[in-house]
């Protein structure tokens, strides 16, 4: 397990939309051994998450290793893809790269996130519902609602 003290979190700027295209290709589904081909990206679907980072609203964080700098995940919104308020949730990309799951650096990204929006209270992840990813939100309140054609969203009370 990464100490604290082997990886920094630090929260997102606008220089960072090239650290984010990076983390949203590792965050791309993958069938069967096979990374998809990088311009999937590009695709409208995905690329909303990344083009223009930086802009009104725009917040996240960053996972990134102490000495070496290899960047270990990173969770992130876009207030133009919903704030998780109203009957808008969130679409909240997460990732942490393969190699470096289930050594608290989810947990960590995703309580900076919490903290730093704490009226955040739904959230459409775009996993299924067996994913690790849903089982960390639950840790932090969320329940699941429903599975939807884009993945599994997820409630909590304020």
């Amino acid at each position: 397990m990464f100490a604290p003290a082997d990886y920094t979190l630090r929260p997102l700027t606008r220089q960072d939309e090239p650290i984010l295209w990076e983390m949203l290709y590792l965050a791309l589904p993958r069938s069967g051994d096979e990374p998809p081909p990088r311009d999937t990206m590009q695709r409208p679907e995905y690329a909303r998450y990344v083009t223009g980072w930086g802009q009104e609203g725009d917040r996240g964080f960053l996972a990134q290793e102490k000495h070496e700098g290899v960047l270990l995940g990173a969770v992130w919104l876009r207030s133009s893809l919903g704030a998780g308020k109203g009957d808008s949730p969130a679409e909240i990309p997460f990732v942490v790269r393969e190699g470096h799951r289930q050594r608290g650096i989810g947990a960590s990204l995703l309580t900076q996130m919490m903290r730093a929006n704490p009226s955040l209270y739904a959230v459409l992840l775009h996993v299924g519902p067996g994913s690790p990813a849903v089982r960390l939100f639950e840790r932090f309140g969320f329940n699941f609602a429903a599975q939807t054609d884009q993945g599994v969203l997820m409630r909590r009370e304020l």
